[in-house]
């Protein structure tokens, strides 16, 4: 479980291709607080730490992963926004998290707004029928207030604090984001469903 708040911009540093799946390898300075087995959100998606060394941390990404995330385009020298699994004992600054995308969007558009920027995502159907205005939605691990929907996207606002903390800093149209949505909007359709 995470918060959706990123506690460091790491940096791929390995990528092995097996035929299981991959071995990502990230360079943080969160190292010295990882064991093996630990649980780390990776832009967003939950992964088992295998092995921890001075600096980085591996991980085994499987083909499921791989299909379901934008981690299938990571590659050596990207910035990847990482979390800690959350204490009982800590704050929730964000919302809940799981670390379970949902799936995949696509930047649209990116426009100064003040000192913020919106930026625009494209989603699939899927992720978009629980999108609310001014619910929360975590793009690539952040926890973000929704600012507006449209027809096939929503729109964030980014703060500079989010800006110069996290890999959406440098979103652009085109980039791929992982997307993960509010999991009470889905107890709740499920509920209601009977």
């Amino acid at each position: 479980m995470f918060t959706g708040l990123v506690a460091d911009l790491g940096e791929v540093q390995a990528i092995e291709h097996t035929g299981d799946g991959v071995l990502l390898t990230i360079a943080t300075r969160l190292a010295d607080r990882i064991g093996a087995g630990d649980s780390v959100a990776v832009n967003g998606v939950c992964l088992t730490a295998t092995e921890v060394g001075p600096g980085s941390f591996t991980a085994e990404v499987m083909n499921e992963t791989l299909r379901l995330s934008a981690l299938a385009e990571s590659r050596p020298g990207v910035p990847v926004n990482l979390e800690l699994a959350m204490r009982l004992d800590d704050r929730l600054g964000g919302h809940i998290v799981q670390g379970h995308v949902d799936g995949v969007g696509t930047v649209e558009s990116v426009r100064l707004d003040g000192f913020a920027r919106r930026v625009t995502i494209g989603a699939p159907p899927g992720v978009l029928r629980y999108v609310v205005h001014k619910g929360s939605i975590t793009v690539n691990g952040v926890s973000l207030t929704v600012a507006g929907t449209e027809n096939g996207s929503f729109t964030v606002s980014l703060i500079p604090e989010t800006l110069e903390r996290t890999n959406l800093g440098a979103a652009q149209a085109g980039d791929t984001v992982n997307l993960e949505v509010d999991v009470l909007a889905k107890y709740v359709e499920r509920l209601m469903q009977g």
